[in-house]
């Protein structure tokens, strides 16, 4: 199988994916930096390259309503969006998952306000961790356009059936360009297969009922149903990666472990400072000092058991976050990573930092450093730091 070489930013990649997927709607409503993805899109449809219906709303809230019902009613259906308008979702983020619609979403990260900010940190998909959706955290553009077409398998895989999103750093990601390998159109399609959703409002042979009031009599039970196909993915996802990886080999997994089965030192980290720390580990490699890298890629549902073995050897972990926890002990990865590893008979050592707050730069001299005063023995475990900024 021949691919295809392209220079293209992270926004391009995304939706790139999203026309090969060709869904049958998109509702969408404009944000930085993630409007060029549905405004690309919106070309592809008006060139005719898509079959799909795109409907242009007057709202973030809007747009998830949209792919709700257009879902419901058996449409395979995809959508973008960025901070504000993630968290203008938020109700209907929730709402999507309750009932179980396997709507996939490109998410450029980009910090909350306020104050007004348009550049990079966690805390739009955070905000929204604990909604149902799946979240996968992209390194790259190659690994969003990846991401993109094995998120529409795993989200209407039948033991999964919850909603997906795929995310990028905003700017960092979005708007730098990159050589990523892309996949024919044909092999997309077959790859990501017909969509059969279980049932749907418009199969009148079939008539059930969606969205209905469920009090004290089922509202725990559906409650529990959602927790099972989350915990359902882990294995699916795994599954799609490792299938992706051997029809078009590049695999992926819900973790990736860089420089990480010797190491000493080591950090936990997301999206695209993994990237920056591979560069500072191959030069602390080289002198002799053994750091290592645990990338979270999946973070819900969290990869407890997978991650608790990877990091059961090492002395002393980095966890970085790049969103806080207002009023909380450390950040969310942080937090999550500690939960993980407290019944580890063989733990690390362990520090929380938090980075990047609002686009504020990390660089390879600053993760150097970190390495160092982890070996060291400077960085006092249980503890929260922030890194990088002002005090």
């Amino acid at each position: 199988m021949q691919k295809i070489i392209l220079a293209k930013t992270g926004n391009e990649a995304m939706a790139l994916a999203m026309k090969q997927v060709n869904p049958d709607v998109v509702a969408a409503y404009p944000i930085t930096p993630a409007t060029e993805i549905v405004q690309i899109f919106s070309q592809y449809v008006a060139d005719g390259e898509v079959k799909t219906e795109f409907v242009a709303v007057e709202s973030e809230h809007s747009a998830m309503s949209a792919c709700i019902g257009s879902c419901a009613a058996g449409a395979r259906t995809m959508t973008g969006t960025s901070s504000q308008g993630l968290a203008l979702m938020y109700e209907m983020i929730y709402i999507a998952a309750g009932l179980r619609l396997p709507i996939v979403m490109a998410d450029v990260n980009r910090a909350l306000s306020a104050p007004i900010n348009i550049h990079c940190d966690h805390s739009d998909s955070m905000g929204c961790r604990d909604a149902g959706w799946v979240h996968i955290f992209s390194e790259n553009a190659q690994e969003a356009y990846d991401s993109m077409i094995q998120a529409v398998r795993i989200a209407e895989h039948k033991d999964v059936r919850l909603p997906v999103m795929v995310t990028t750093d905003g700017f960092i990601i979005s708007h730098g360009m990159e050589r990523i390998d892309t996949l024919p159109d044909a092999e997309v399609q077959n790859f990501i297969g017909k969509y059969d959703p279980l049932m749907h409002l418009l199969d009148v042979k079939k008539p059930f009922t969606i969205g209905a009031i469920n009090l004290t009599d089922y509202y725990f039970e559906h409650r529990r149903a959602m927790v099972d196909a989350q915990n359902n993915s882990l294995k699916v996802i795994k599954e799609v990666g490792a299938e992706f990886g051997k029809k078009f080999d590049t695999g992926y997994g819900l973790i990736e472990k860089y420089q990480l089965d010797d190491a000493e030192v080591a950090i936990v980290a997301l999206g695209s400072t993994c990237g920056t720390a591979k560069v500072v580990i191959d030069q602390l490699r080289a002198k002799g000092v053994k750091a290592g890298l645990l990338k979270i890629r999946v973070f819900r549902p969290f990869p407890t058991e997978e991650i608790a073995k990877a990091l059961e050897n090492i002395k002393t972990v980095a966890v970085l976050d790049r969103s806080d926890s207002v009023g909380g002990f450390g950040g969310p990865v942080f937090t999550e990573i500690r939960s993980a590893l407290y019944g580890s008979a063989k733990r690390p050592q362990i520090a929380g930092f938090v980075y990047g707050l609002g686009g504020r730069e990390i660089d390879m001299e600053q993760i150097e450093g970190l390495f160092m005063d982890l070996k060291a023995g400077k960085v006092k475990a249980d503890s929260v730091s922030y890194l990088g900024v002002r005090e």
